[in-house]
Parts: structure tokens; sequence; C-alpha cells
């Protein structure tokens, strides 16, 4: 199972990648399975020295009683401490954040977040990623 973040590739220019771990709820790790999250809005932020991933939508899961999670809660990502605090130190560049990629199981079924360091694209790098997209749409129909 595998949520990606289309919209962040085209927003941003991926510097480091990181695969970081989530603390979730049950009701939580229910509706992942089921399909029903957003990553479009979400980003990452330090409270203190932990990483906090922010505006990640994960819907109330129907079977859940009334101990059904928040939709919007702030969720904690597991990093080595090595890994956070370079990214931190990096984090004091100006232009520069932290947006999760990919969501997804790994072989063990634990809920995983691929996160990137990454540096906001300006208006004509945008163009330029539209043309180069529009490039290969128009070779792969040439070649079929």
């Amino acid at each position: 199972m595998i949520v990606n973040n289309r919209k962040a590739s085209f927003e941003y220019f991926f510097l480091m990648t990181f695969e970081a771990g989530i603390q979730l709820v049950g009701s939580e790790v229910k509706s992942i399975r089921a399909g029903k999250i957003n990553l479009t809005d979400a980003y990452c932020v330090f409270n203190g020295n932990e990483l906090m991933v922010k505006n990640l939508h994960i819907s109330g899961y129907d079977q859940a009683s009334y101990n059904n999670h928040t939709p919007l809660r702030e969720r904690k990502l597991l990093l080595k401490r090595k890994e956070l605090n370079k990214l931190q130190n990096k984090l004091k560049d100006k232009g520069l954040t932290i947006i999760p990629i990919k969501l997804y199981t790994s072989n063990r079924n634990f809920v995983k977040l691929e996160i990137a360091l990454a540096k906001g694209k300006k208006l004509y790098d945008k163009r330029e990623t539209l043309k180069e997209k529009d490039v290969r749409r128009e070779l792969s129909r040439n070649v079929d």
C-alpha cells in the first residue's frame, strides 16, 4: 500500500530523503490500510528535539467506537538522533523545508513515511518541469 504526494515533486527540489517511522494509534493504521489518507498539505516541523508531521489528514475509521482519532493531529516521526541533528542543522539554511513524499507499509507491516529536505521551486522551474513532462509524453506516443 503506497500513497504518493505528487504535488511535492512539482513544487520542490528534493535535496535529501529519509525513511521515518510514524507514531500512530490503532484506528489510524486501519484508516491508512483502507487508503483514507491525504499527504498533499502535510509538512514537518521540529518541536523541541522531536520531528512532528502536521496537516497529515487521516480520515476517521468507521468501525472505531467512541475512541476514534482526530484526523489532523500532530504525529511524531521516528528517526535516529543523528538524522534528526542533520535535518535540524540543514533547516537553518534559508528556503529549506521538510515535506512528506510518500507513505507506505514496510515488509514487516510497519507504516513508514518517506520525507525529504526540500527547496521550493520558482515559477520558471515549474514551467521547465511541465515542458520536460510534455516532451517525455510526446516521445512515448511517437515510439508506439
